[in-house]
């Protein structure tokens, strides 16, 4: 056995049983009942995530390369498939949160034997069949990453909703400290444009929307060394932008009207009297409902908030390109680690692209219509899943991820 693959079998041993753990780590301050609960049909109970993500490994990796492997449960490849055609039919999205049986200690079973199994075939694998399953076993675990985001976001929503107005966890920890928050008026960094390369780098993982990397032509721009702020925010409530329908695009005015949008999401006024300034509000977060922190990032915006915002402010949301070339800008800060941040994007495929081999081809491909790209990384996106050429997305009317904004201008 080479050392190569031997370091191979040892970083892929202790990466797993790192994210495995680490998903139900953020599952350890919910009760069975959080875990049960689906809050809206774009949202998935935390228990369903942990099974899904188990789900994964047990289709893609041990059903496929460990001949003696025997199914946890066979009618779990009906109840955990999320969108995999390839893989036959699956439980209805928004009915999620009425798969009560199996219960949450039956899921937690569930993850232990796979677990072991997949520990296991690590060990057995002999060398030509560990530069095969290598690459599976580290998009199961990206794929992973992906989903404790969401658990987090998911069940923010979910405490959102009840009128208790409960925290997910009761000492505030794993946010940006107070000294990474900015203040005072924005610095506009000019920016050359000009043919710049955008797409992944290697070496590394990637997700195949990032590539093949490319080059696209940028005309100069200026861009903001911040993101903009909760206080920043408050001006715009107060100079009535979500009654003035030129600052909106159609759609989201539309939806402004139809539901009666008057601030973000997680947003709540201190009394019913119409609010000016940042003192006059609480921001339900991972830590329930504080203060507003004038100097943090605003956050849970969707799309139409963002664009609204941009033209209020005089600017525009950035391209992704714009975005990724100025990753690295002499003065930019907050491009990661706070809230993902909303471009004027659509998500769609690189020139030249081509989607991952086998059931994996279903990934993102699929996806690419009616979405917009955000860049970044949020205080939810967990440690090791953060580089600068990944292409997060969703649909505009979309504000329960951490989703904020940064501004450009045209020169």
């Amino acid at each position: 056995m080479s050392s190569d693959l031997s370091a191979m079998r040892r970083e892929l041993r202790r990466s797993f049983e790192a994210v495995r753990q680490y998903s139900l780590a953020l599952s350890a301050p919910l009760s069975a009942e959080d875990q049960q609960v689906q809050s809206m049909s774009d949202a998935s109970p935390t228990k369903w995530h942990l099974a899904h993500t188990t789900w994964f490994f047990e289709t893609v990796l041990l059903a496929r390369h460990d001949p003696g492997y025997t199914l946890f449960d066979e009618r779990y490849l009906y109840l955990f498939n999320s969108y995999y055609e390839a893989l036959g039919p699956r439980h209805e999205r928004a009915r999620r949160g009425m798969l009560t049986r199996p219960s949450l200690e039956d899921v937690h079973a569930y993850r232990r034997y796979v677990d072991e199994a997949v520990l296991a075939l690590l060990v057995r694998a002999d060398d030509a069949s560990l530069p095969v399953i290598e690459p599976i076993v580290t998009l199961g675990l990206h794929h992973e990453q992906q989903h404790q985001e969401l658990i987090l976001t998911d069940i923010l929503h979910a405490l959102s909703c009840n009128p208790l107005m409960p925290a997910y966890r009761e000492n505030p920890s794993g946010e940006p400290s107070t000294n990474t928050l900015r203040s005072g008026p924005i610095e506009w960094l000019r920016q050359p444009g000009g043919i710049v390369a955008i797409g992944h780098e290697g070496p590394g993982f990637s997700f195949d929307s990032e590539e093949p990397r490319h080059d696209v032509l940028l005309r100069p721009y200026e861009i903001a060394d911040r993101l903009v702020t909760c206080n920043d925010y408050t001006g715009f409530i107060a100079d009535g932008g979500y009654r003035r329908p030129e600052l909106w695009l159609s759609d989201g005015w539309a939806m402004v009207q139809r539901e009666h949008m008057t601030a973000p999401a997680y947003w709540r006024r201190v009394d019913h009297e119409r609010s000016t300034s940042s003192s006059d509000w609480r921001v339900f977060g991972l830590d329930g409902l504080q203060p507003m922190r004038p100097n943090a990032p605003v956050s849970q915006l969707n799309f139409y908030e963002a664009a609204a915002y941009a033209e209020w402010a005089g600017a525009r949301l950035p391209t992704e390109f714009e975005w990724e070339a100025a990753f690295d800008a002499p003065g930019i800060t907050q491009m990661t680690g706070h809230v993902w941040q909303w471009t004027r994007s659509s998500y769609d495929p690189y020139p030249g692209f081509r989607p991952m081999p086998g059931v994996a081809s279903e990934y993102n491909g699929k996806f690419m219509v009616g979405q917009l790209v955000l860049r970044g990384s949020s205080i939810a996106t967990p440690p090791g899943h953060t580089r600068r050429s990944y292409r997060n997305f969703f649909p505009p009317a979309a504000c329960w991820q951490f989703s904020g904004v940064r501004l450009v201008r045209d020169i």
